[in-house]
Order: structure tokens, then sequence, then C-alpha cells
């Protein structure tokens, strides 16, 4: 009897494998557009702007020689995009931290990321107790200094039915102050 069971069992299974090879709802795809797709209701920056942008600097990013031409890691601080457009609210730092995120990923201990000071000292200031005169003494020790500085900037030019965006991301040596690196993304969107 027991024999008779086991080829149902096993295709009882395999048939209750094969209905749950996917973890997503068979419509996932359209609930959740591809982020690296234009959608036609929105305008403006789009998702695909911030990962066609951030894909192409961290790949050239990660080819630039100053980086490359040394046996030992490289420090990079990312600080920051510079908010140059008509409307001063907008926050451009995806872009940036997305480009972190490649370098990091696909890096492979070429480049070694160092913390931005501000968020570093704050983060030691929340986690770490004082070692003296919590007045006088910060806590935490001073921290990996970065070779290089990684910014960006954004402008734009605002016409009647569109809006024009220029990105620029430069590479700094902060030993010399010399622009390493520099490259731009360009996008016109509707407005």
């Amino acid at each position: 009897m027991n024999l008779a069971r086991k080829p149902f069992l096993i295709l009882g299974l395999l048939a209750g494998l094969a209905g749950c090879h996917e973890d997503r709802p068979h419509d996932y795809g359209r609930q959740r557009p591809d982020v690296g797709s234009l959608h036609p209701d929105d305008s403006g920056l789009q998702s695909k702007d911030v990962v066609s942008a951030s894909d192409q600097m961290s790949q050239e990013l990660l080819r630039v020689p100053e980086l490359n031409s040394s046996p030992q890691q490289r420090t990079v601080v990312v600080t920051g995009m510079e908010n140059d457009t008509t409307n001063r609210r907008d926050q451009y730092d995806i872009f940036l931290k997305r480009v972190k995120a490649n370098v990091a990923s696909e890096g492979r201990g070429r480049v070694r990321l160092i913390e931005n000071r501000d968020r570093y000292h704050y983060l030691q200031s929340r986690e770490l107790e004082p070692t003296g005169d919590p007045r006088t003494t910060p806590p935490g020790p001073a921290g990996v200094q970065p070779q290089f500085a990684l910014h960006g900037e954004v402008d734009e030019l605002p016409n009647r039915a569109t809006n024009y965006y220029l990105f620029l991301f430069n590479l700094t040596d902060l030993r010399s102050r010399e622009v390493v690196w520099t490259r731009k993304y360009e996008v016109k969107v509707a407005r």
C-alpha cells in the first residue's frame, strides 16, 4: 500500500513546486513597471534617468586610471549633488547614491568608499560613548582620510514644453585639487 502512495506523493510535491516557481504575483510586471523604462503618464525626470546616468557614471568611474593604476585601494568620499535648477527644493542625491551603490558592488576592492565627514561625526556622536570630557573630546577616532571626492552638479534649462537637464559628475583629487575625471549626463524631458 505504501508503494502505491509514493508515486502520488512525489507527483503532488512536484506539482506543488512547479506551481510555486515564482514568488511574485502574475500581474507584478503591470503593477510595478521596470525602473529602467519611461512611464507614459509621467513627466520630468524619471527612474530611467537615474538608472541610465548612474550605470554610465559608475562604469566610467571604475575605469579612471587614477583609481585603477595603484596597487592599493583608493579611498573615495561621495559628497552630494549641487542643485542649480529653478526648483531648489528638488533632491538629486539619488543619482550619486546609486553611483555609490554601483561602485561598492562593482569596485571589487579597487575603491574603498569613505563616509562623508559630517555624516561620520553625526553617527559617532549618536553611537559611540565619549572617551574623555564630552565637551572637549569627540567620541571615536578621526577615521580614514579620503583621497578623492565624488560630487555632482545639476543645471536646468526650462522651456515652455520641455526641460533640459545637464548633470556633471566630478572626481577631485583631495591632495592636489585636480579634477581627475568629469562626465556629463544630459536629458530633455516633458514638463
